[in-house]
């Protein structure tokens, strides 16, 4: 098994989907970084050699931003948004949609599903 990154890559799966679990890594990003150093993209994980995962490492540390790090730069985007009181800062801090998506009736994702009391019925009594 292939770890990388923190990540333990799943081994029966193809190095080109494989790569995307890591945080930050998407399919044409893997596919970039496979053609830079030559791999098969239908290669599978437990094929792969150990200098092939020592190169893929270190494009991955050397030349993107992945994982922790983006988490944390990511966070720290959010809050300065919100330190300087941005209409999306505003939005982040409520808890609804941030790019102009319509809350009337849609925006369960960011607004979590509300049960209603009207037409609730009442225990019988015994």
């Amino acid at each position: 098994m292939a770890r990388i990154a923190g990540i333990d890559l799943p081994k029966n799966k193809r190095i080109e989907t494989a790569l995307t679990y890591i945080y930050g890594i998407g399919l044409s990003r893997s596919q970039k970084i496979l053609d830079k150093i030559n791999i098969n993209h239908n290669k599978h994980v437990v094929d792969l050699n150990d200098n092939e995962i020592t190169n893929i490492r270190s494009i991955l540390e050397n030349e993107y931003v992945i994982e922790g790090d983006l988490r944390r730069l990511e966070s720290i985007n959010i809050k300065r948004l919100m330190e300087i009181n941005s209409y999306r800062g505003k939005r982040h801090r409520i808890g609804l949609p941030l790019r102009g998506q319509r809350t009337r009736t849609n925006g369960r994702t960011r607004r979590g599903i509300k049960k209603t009391m009207a037409g609730k019925k009442k225990a019988p009594k015994k």
